[in-house]
């Protein structure tokens, strides 16, 4: 890896930034002023001497290594050295470093040391290092504890006056729960500063009160913002009749800025924010990265100069932030009112569509808890606000309008960390990278959904169906079954519930559906929906109601039901096609009702129900695990990788060692043309396959691109001769020892844009290939997921027995699938891998073709230590 892949800005555990990075012999004389600023204490358990001073022949071997050997990282904050932590092997060609760190006093307990041993646990890997030791005083407590919570299996011994620890650095289960842990705590931390501010400073509001500054200072007034509200103005005194100053130098307990001035001045804002301790800025100023090149520079300038500084950015070019809680009533955004209050967090990387988005909410009636828009997202995302609202007591459900995924291993890992405790709903856009299609085919739109429902996202396709969605688990239960209760007062109505349920999943409750007539009244038709509700062959209830006469009151019925069902122990939501436009809102408070779920046609109602029916079943379903795999090497798979990544190797068998490393072998196989065929058959031994090994014909049996069961030299030499009148002299083909017969499959692996990395399973075959008939799951692959996945095409039956076949094994799939995804999880360099066919039989099965594409390794992101 290259030394500067190494550097990394990281959160503290208080929500802070700072930059780590390698030492550099230029930092000599910070190094020197960090050491001057400890205390007599700090510098005794760190050198176990008083060492008042730094010699000159210590300095340079501080500042001078060389990243294999010995290596070290310092953490900077507003342009000085706060901490330094190294590692230095114990002897040349050993397997074990000796670790330590020391943090300036002022900055101890902020979590400093962790981040320090993840960095120095990663780089050690990459270097051949698998154990660190340490010495540390009994009395540094402190020290100690930051070991002993690393997640690491830590053996330690007492001589001398001294602890001594050693520990192996691979990663353990326990050590990546820890690094996690941290991870979305500090996040959380982060995200709740700028959302639950103690005062927020405005810059750019005009004292004229035009302009959009103006209008962000007229939103958090509006809102009745519970804290310290400061316009920030260069020469007026007063501001939208609010006191103005003309810099926040001196001024306490401001949070976070918002931010209207011009691209170019923003520069200046930071400056002032980062003097008066502000944690973080939403900057709707336009002008960078979106406008080209020279503000993509601009903005990579102000996202340096923020996390220099410890703070977080919001945008540029974004919406702002809300927060609806009555303690907070925070309106940092150019939408005029603020959200309508419930318990829903709603992220819009959209600045255009957020205010549209914002007032569509609120017409549905749907209330929420906060709001986010990130624009540009140069620094916060939707995995910030994903970690946020994971632990928010104010937020019981997710709703995300998404164009890109900046994370998109870390999304599918917190996304499904999340939805085990409150549902999330996406809208994203569908559109694949070209990229992706020219390494592999990849998952279409199907297989893109299943893979946000693999996750626990309820994946929907427009803004109208995320709302349609979000109405349904805000405050209302999640169904218990796939059993739908359709009562209606319309036969038509009736009917077409009953048709359109199937495809949505959902199965039609017995004695349903109910048809209570054109003329029952109000009362009667809420009763009959009560008693459906109680009706234990029910799961879900859908109300579906046609006022006789145009002039009706629809909304009696709806109001009746809003408030009546409020606590119902089943889901239950109402169809009115009379008039799709109204609809029924809640009160402000968290004691009121929540909106009724209601849709203008049966269609919408189904769909959405039927998505949310399958998130709740995912949602019974037991957590899989991350099984132990024996005869994994992951050693001489990563030696393996990177001999191969250095020729890019494709598919002719190059792969076949580093799938060994992973158990998976693969059948031998030797390419061949013209009078060496016969002979590599004899090598190989009789009888043996024949394959044209050029594509597009490869595995094409129906063309006449195989020859099978091929069992003397004789045999051999006529096939070949069709193979060559077929498909042109000299023709290569691939011969292969001849394996018992199995049904053909196909595992493949692919960087889906949206969760990394992705294993796909399907029967093989051009019938399959066309229909796209591919299941995928995001690494890593728990048991649970693997086997999932054996299932989930829709030509499965065939491996199960179809027209009574014999049962393929479907254990030794799902373990040949945990194998792949521990293989793709554990070798970044890896970017495409095709096995094709497997052979499933009764008894095991067999891989006769694998393909794969490597590069040159590149970090993957999430897959290391932490990092934004």
């Amino acid at each position: 890896m290259r030394v500067n892949d190494r550097a990394a800005d990281v959160l503290l555990s208080d929500g802070t930034t700072v930059h780590l990075r390698p030492i550099r012999p230029d930092d000599a004389d910070r190094i020197v002023a960090l050491h001057s600023r400890f205390s007599d204490r700090t510098r005794y358990l760190r050198y176990f001497s008083a060492y008042p001073r730094i010699p000159q022949r210590d300095l340079d071997r501080f500042v001078n290594v060389d990243h294999h050997d010995r290596e070290a990282f310092v953490i900077e904050h507003a342009g000085e050295l706060i901490a330094v932590g190294r590692f230095d092997r114990l002897g040349a060609g050993s397997h074990q470093a000796e670790v330590a760190f020391v943090v300036e006093d002022a900055h101890q307990g902020r979590g400093i040391g962790s981040v320090l041993i993840e960095h120095l646990v990663a780089a050690a890997s990459q270097e051949g290092i698998t154990e660190f030791e340490a010495d540390v005083l009994p009395e540094n407590r402190a020290m100690l504890r930051v070991f002993m919570a690393a997640g690491f299996h830590i053996e330690r011994q007492f001589a001398d006056g001294v602890v001594h620890l050693w520990f192996p650095i691979a990663a353990t289960p326990d050590s990546m729960r820890v690094q996690r842990d941290r991870e979305q705590r500090a996040e959380a931390r982060s995200i709740g500063r700028l959302l639950n501010p103690r005062g927020v400073a405005v810059y750019g509001a005009r004292s004229g009160g035009s302009g959009i500054g103006a209008a962000l200072l007229s939103h958090l007034k509006a809102a009745g913002f519970a804290g310290n509200l400061v316009p920030v103005h260069p020469s007026a005194r007063v501001v939208g009749g609010l006191p103005a100053v003309t810099s926040l130098s001196g001024t306490a307990g401001i949070d976070l800025a918002v931010v209207a001035v011009p691209a170019d001045a923003v520069p200046a804002v930071v400056a002032d924010c980062a003097a008066a301790g502000v944690h973080g800025l939403v900057v709707v100023s336009a002008g960078f990265a979106e406008s080209g090149p020279a503000g993509a520079e601009a903005q990579a300038a102000l996202l340096r100069a923020v996390r220099d500084h410890g703070m977080r950015l919001v945008g540029p070019n974004c919406l702002g932030v809300a927060n609806t809680d009555p303690g907070v009533r925070l309106n940092a955004t150019l939408a005029p009112l603020l959200p309508r209050a419930g318990r829903v967090g709603f992220f819009s990387q959209s600045a255009a569509l957020g205010t549209a988005l914002l007032a569509e909410a609120d017409r549905r009636g749907l209330g929420l808890s906060s709001f986010v828009s990130a624009g540009n997202r140069a620094d916060v995302s939707g995995n910030d606000a994903l970690q946020y609202w994971r632990e928010d007591p104010h937020t019981d459900a997710v709703l995300l309008y998404l164009e890109t995924f900046g994370n998109p291993r870390k999304f599918a890992r917190i996304a499904r960390e999340l939805a085990r405790r409150k549902p999330v709903a996406a809208v994203a856009s569908p559109v694949r990278p070209p990229a992706l299609d020219a390494v592999t085919v990849g998952p279409d739109a199907r297989g893109v959904a299943a893979l946000f429902a693999s996750s626990g996202v309820i994946r929907v396709d427009t803004v109208g169906e995320l709302f349609d969605v979000g109405l349904l688990i805000a405050g209302r239960p999640l169904p218990a079954g796939d059993r739908v209760a359709v009562v209606t007062n319309a036969a038509a109505l009736g009917v077409l519930a009953v048709a359109k349920s199937p495809a949505a999943g959902l199965r039609v409750a017995d004695g349903y559906p109910l048809d209570l007539g054109p003329a029952v009244s109000d009362v009667d038709f809420v009763r009959a929906v009560h008693a459906a509700l109680d009706d234990e062959r029910a799961d879900i209830v859908l109300a579906a109601y046609a006022p006789a006469l145009a002039e009706d009151d629809k909304l009696g019925v709806a109001e009746l039901l809003r408030v009546s069902t409020a606590g119902a122990p089943r889901p239950v939501a109402v169809v009115a096609p009379a008039d799709p436009s109204f609809t029924v809102a809640p009160g402000y408070g968290d004691a009121d009702p929540p909106a009724l779920p209601m849709f203008p046609a049966i269609e919408e109602a189904v769909r959405a129900l039927g998505r949310v029916a399958r998130y709740a079943a995912w949602r019974r379903e037991p957590v899989g695990a991350l099984p132990s795999l024996p005869g994994v090497d992951t050693a001489r798979g990563t030696e393996v990788a990177a001999r191969l990544a250095e020729r890019g190797a494709r598919d002719r068998g190059e792969a076949d060692e580093l799938l060994a490393a992973y158990g998976i072998p693969v059948v031998p196989s030797r390419w061949a043309a013209g009078e060496r065929v016969a002979a590599v058959a004899a090598e190989l031994g009789y009888p043996v396959a024949l394959k044209v090994a050029t594509r597009p014909w490869r595995h094409r049996i129906d063309l006449g691109a195989v020859r099978l069961s091929l069992g003397s030299a004789a045999a051999v030499e006529e096939a070949y001769r069709e193979l060559e009148r077929l498909f042109g002299l000299g023709v290569e083909v691939v011969v292969q020892p001849m394996v018992a017969p199995g049904v053909a499959c196909v595992v493949e692996v692919v960087d889906d844009p949206a969760f990394g990395p992705v294993v796909g399973f399907g029967l093989g075959g051009e019938a399959a290939d066309l229909l796209g008939d591919r299941a995928w799951r995001p690494v890593p692959l728990t048991d649970r997921d693997a086997a999932a996945l054996v299932r989930a095409p829709r030509a499965a039956p065939l491996l199960t027995g179809y027209r009574g076949a014999a049962p393929v094994d479907l254990d030794a799939l799902a373990d040949l699938l945990l194998r792949v995804g521990r293989l793709v999880d554990e070798q970044p360099s890896l970017s495409a891998l095709t096995l094709n066919p497997v052979l499933a039989r009764p008894s095991g099965l067999a891989v006769l073709h694998a393909s794969a594409e490597l590069a040159t390794h590149q970090p993957r992101p999430d897959s290391g230590p932490r990092r934004l």
